[in-house]
């Protein structure tokens, strides 16, 4: 008789375009049918749509007359490029993982502040 335990392999399959995406943060709530949605944003200044500049006597680019659109300088851009809708049981499982990887960062910045180095803060502003 074998005291080995029961085994499953999980096999992982990627599609040809899976590319990871940088975020800062995430909206959303709990949807109609009680699931958790996350939507994943960056947020970032915006661009512009277009830019007037005078021109200088001698033919060169002067100082900005015009900018598209006129609230350019008071707008953010929250740029959303994916989401996730979990069910309650993956949003538990989902949290507890985070959790974990949390406490590994942590870890990881205690030793380097402890050792002298400079390792940037794993915490930060959650945005909604």
């Amino acid at each position: 008789m074998s005291s080995k335990k029961p085994e499953m392999t999980f096999k992982y399959i990627f599609t040809y375009d899976y590319n990871p995406v940088y975020v800062n943060g995430a909206h959303g709530g709990i949807s109609p049918r009680g699931e958790l949605v996350m939507n994943f944003y960056l947020e970032r200044p915006p661009l512009p749509n277009a830019i007037t500049h005078e021109i200088t006597p001698v033919g060169g680019i002067g100082a900005e007359t015009e900018v598209e659109p006129s609230d350019l300088g008071r707008s953010l851009v929250r740029h959303v490029t994916n989401g996730v809708v979990l069910n309650y049981n993956t949003a538990r499982d989902l949290h507890y993982w985070l959790g974990e990887q949390l406490k590994a960062m942590e870890a990881m910045e205690q030793a380097s502040h402890e050792m002298g180095g400079n390792m940037p803060s794993p915490k930060s502003q959650v945005s909604h």
